[in-house]
């Protein structure tokens, strides 16, 4: 084998693109594979894509384990991922400082960038916030929904809108160039997600794939996990 298949949630696709050549170092190994909302990602696996490795919701991981889709011993959490706000790289950025003015920041954008609302952590999220602030109507014609939160945030960054503003994970705004991370949602509205690695039952390669999760979760890579936008982790 050359390459090492992993079907990801796109919160983790920077930290992996970041450790991608310390792995290949090692084993000699590329990593390919897919990165996408966490719900696809796991749809995939139960319709028999191939995978070597999956790094989803820790929630997600317990239920393909429960299917005796995933090896239950190699589970391993990576760390917590914020769901935040980001803006374009030459856009002032915005106050969302509590509910009441992340409430004000999003009626004032002419577009809104998000992920999938019904397959992605961060969509799904801010679909119950628009709710939740009483505004879901008000913006729903504004709303660019996108498969994943990198490929939303690309949008935002080469948006030609006037206000534009856009929310998903933490990770996926740090590796997207063109946009700036303003911060996380404000309390009452926040989310952080705990993201967790484990071996596929139908793995080709677990060795290998034991071999990543060991480099992703370490506590020698901590550094790399803080700058892709992770918070904790490490053994």
């Amino acid at each position: 084998m050359s390459v090492l298949d992993i079907l990801s949630g796109g919160a983790a696709q920077g930290l992996v693109a970041s450790l991608a050549p310390t792995f290949k170092a090692r084993t000699g190994l590329d990593i390919t594979g897919e990165f996408g909302a966490v719900g696809a990602m796991a749809g995939k696996l139960r319709d028999g894509v191939s995978a070597d490795l999956l790094v989803l919701t820790a929630a997600v991981i317990a239920e393909l384990a429960r299917e005796n889709l995933v090896v239950g011993a190699s589970i391993t959490d990576i760390g917590l991922v914020e769901t935040a706000i980001a803006v374009r790289s030459s856009d002032p950025l915005v106050s969302v400082h509590d509910a009441s003015a992340l409430r004000a920041a999003l009626l004032a954008a002419d577009a809104i960038f998000v992920p999938d609302m019904t397959a992605s952590t961060a969509g799904i999220h801010v679909a119950k916030i628009l709710r939740q602030l009483g505004i879901a109507d008000e913006v729903a014609a504004r709303l660019n929904i996108f498969p994943n939160g990198a490929t939303a945030m690309r949008h935002l960054a080469a948006s030609d809108a006037n206000r534009p503003i856009g929310c998903t994970q933490s990770t996926e705004i740090i590796s997207t160039s063109g946009v700036k991370l303003w911060g996380p949602l404000p309390p009452g509205c926040e989310l952080s997600t705990m993201y967790t690695a484990a071996v596929a039952s139908a793995a080709a390669d677990p060795g290998h794939a034991k071999d990543l999760i060991e480099l992703l979760s370490g506590a020698d890579q901590d550094e790399f996990r803080r700058r892709a936008g992770f918070i904790g982790g490490g053994r």
